[in-house]
């Protein structure tokens, strides 16, 4: 792309002979953008926005304009792989890292654009200086595209970067000064007007709803959910009786939980207390625990199951509720190492003893325990693991110096840098027996196919038992049966707990029915 600006360079007069400096050279590249290629065409205006970075002479005011251009021209294609990043349940990792960085590369790109052109905002412009009259709409834009960059931050579970909080609370306090921080302006690719005041707050309360436990399709879902219920909640400069969370707009610091006031107010702390939205989220969550449907004016982004946007939005009524949840079970610090594999297979065979406490060539990895509880563990580990590694996959745990194992599954990723992440998991049981399945019939019990589940047996309603299936296995109107200790035993569907891409988990009613 440098290349190409070099060979174009002085074709035009001007302060800058930058390509895109020229109105209709900018049309003419925009206009031979792939069509048919959104992968291509994104790469191509991601350089073009990169190409912008080093040219100082550029006007700002030609670079406001291509800016909106380039995110104009570039948000069909975006619109597309994100698609295709939230619906493709078995990306590889090399899938995944391209798609999530030519999405994340893009918004941090114009971000830092469009903050280049708010410090050349001035009441009373002179050359190469913006009028304040843009402000409404630089920095609706600017604050949406820093929400972008923290979305699709959280969409790779960090790190985290808390200094993006500054821009976005300077983008905020500028349209305040100027007045307009209330100003109805569109969007690109949303319905409606917004305002900058508006999109903070959106991204405020993203990043409050603590959404670390969600897969991507579901975060996705959650930051719409938001901009639904937003017109509920309630956004202060002071800290109410039932404020939940507050940030300052000058600090790199991401909003808290209003656990405590702050050490001392100031003019830019904001507040939010849920207030009406959290009602409105329950009264559509009952809605649709009752089986009705997700309403229709409701922007989601695409159709899905109530089912999946019934479990978003539980938690977010959960995190943003005047009361947020606390944890559980207390933590208790800890170091020690635990042997860990990943998936349904490895697990049935640890947990069925045939080949011994510790087979010999399984992917057995080793993370560092930090701490305990009732519910489970954190841990930390240095070098992020394969491509299984994400929200809701199913390992196999054995603590070091011990011969039992333990099944759980990741409910927390956080990546704290490049080489470091955190997981938090939940244990699902302490005990756990291996069994081959197969789905009752009236025909011979050794004429069907088997299927291999694990059987977990505490933590259990009376007279039931919670089975690990592969995914599909899980059927409400087929009962499973299997031998065990001279018995036939017939398992009964009850529900489907929780289904993923690798496996499912089930509820089943335990009766033997005769002597194997």
């Amino acid at each position: 792309m440098f290349d190409k600006v070099a060979t174009l360079g002085g074709m035009w007069g001007g302060k800058s002979d930058h390509p895109l400096a020229n109105p209709r050279e900018m049309r003419r590249i925009l206009s031979e953008l792939p069509k048919d290629n959104a992968f291509k065409a994104q790469d191509e205006i991601t350089g073009w926005l990169e190409s912008l970075a080093g040219i100082d002479d550029f006007p700002v005011e030609r670079l406001y304009e291509v800016a909106q251009a380039l995110e104009e021209a570039a948000y069909p294609h975006l619109k597309r792989l994100a698609r295709e990043y939230f619906q493709a349940a078995r990306l590889s990792r090399s899938e995944e890292k391209r798609l999530w960085s030519i999405n994340y590369g893009f918004w941090r790109l114009l971000s830092a654009t469009y903050e280049r052109c708010l410090g050349q905002v001035a009441d009373k412009p002179r050359a190469g200086e913006l009028p304040s009259s843009v402000l409404p709409t630089l920095t609706v834009r600017l604050i949406a595209a820093l929400g972008a960059v923290l979305k699709w931050e959280q969409f790779h579970y960090g790190p985290m970067r808390a200094e993006l909080w500054r821009p976005l609370g300077q983008a905020l306090l500028a349209a305040e000064v100027a007045e307009v921080a209330d100003k109805a302006v569109p969007l690109v690719g949303k319905t409606g007007m917004t305002s900058p005041v508006a999109e903070y707050q959106k991204v405020m309360i993203f990043q409050a709803a603590s959404l670390g436990s969600l897969l991507p399709l579901e975060i996705e879902i959650a930051e719409r959910l938001i901009a639904h219920f937003l017109s509920g909640f309630v956004f202060t400069r002071n800290a109410l009786i039932d404020s939940v969370y507050w940030s300052d707009l000058e600090l790199a610091q991401p909003p808290l939980r209003l656990a405590r006031m702050p050490a001392c107010a100031t003019p830019t702390q904001r507040f939010i207390k849920p207030a009406g939205a959290h009602q409105a989220m329950l009264a559509l969550l009952d809605t649709l625990a009752r089986g009705g449907d997700v309403p229709a004016a409701m922007d989601l982004g695409g159709q899905y199951q109530p089912k999946l946007v019934a479990r978003v939005l539980k938690h977010l009524a959960s995190y943003l509720a005047p009361i947020p949840p606390q944890r559980k079970h207390d933590r208790h610090r800890v170091k020690h190492r635990m042997s860990v594999l990943h998936g349904l297979v490895n697990a049935f065979i640890v947990f069925s003893g045939e080949f011994g406490g510790r087979p010999a060539g399984l992917p057995v990895e080793s993370w560092v325990v930090e701490n305990v509880s009732r519910g489970g563990f954190g841990a930390v580990f240095g070098d992020v693991p394969g491509e299984w590694l994400r929200v809701g996959a199913l390992i196999a745990m054995q603590p070091e110096g011990g011969d039992n194992w333990l099944i759980g599954v990741v409910r927390r990723y956080h990546r704290e840098s490049e080489n470091e992440a955190r997981v938090g998991i939940e244990v699902l049981s302490r005990q756990a027996n291996a069994q081959e399945v197969r789905v009752r019939s009236a025909s011979s019990y050794g004429a069907a196919a088997t299927t291999p589940a694990l059987l977990l047996l505490d933590g259990n309603e009376a007279g039931e038992l919670r089975v690990i299936l592969p995914y599909g296995a899980f059927s409400p109107r087929e009962s499973l049966e299997y031998a065990a200790d001279g018995q036939r035993v017939v398992l009964d569907p009850v529900s489907l707990l929780e289904q993923t891409a690798d496996y499912e988990l089930a509820r089943y009613r335990r009766r033997v029915v005769g002597v194997a």
